[in-house]
């Protein structure tokens, strides 16, 4: 294995970080999606509102688990920050183009 492709502990506090912070926000976004993408809504007599709460957690802490595969901060932050645009442009853009 290579010095660049090793992975290390160091710069945890940028990746954790990134995890953390971006993390909420592609978990936000991805509960955002999946109520939008799929049929009913957010309609409060279904169980689907319930779903889209309780879904966050995992997806979260999914993504905070794996931000220290990232070889250093910068990337996670940034490879973490594209992914988050990437979901709310698809998110905000999809409402905007076929009225989601």
């Amino acid at each position: 294995m290579t010095g660049a492709a090793k992975l290390t502990s160091r710069n945890w506090f940028g990746k954790a970080t990134a995890g953390l912070i971006l993390g909420f926000a592609v978990a936000i976004g991805v509960s955002a999606l999946f109520a939008h993408l799929t049929p009913g809504g957010l309609t409060p007599s279904s169980g689907k509102a319930q779903l889209n709460m309780w879904i966050v957690a995992p997806i979260w802490a999914g993504v905070l688990s794996f931000c220290f595969l990232f070889r250093d901060g910068k990337s996670a932050w940034l490879k973490l920050g594209a992914a988050t645009f990437a979901i709310y442009a698809l998110l905000y853009g999809g409402r905007w183009l076929i009225g989601l």
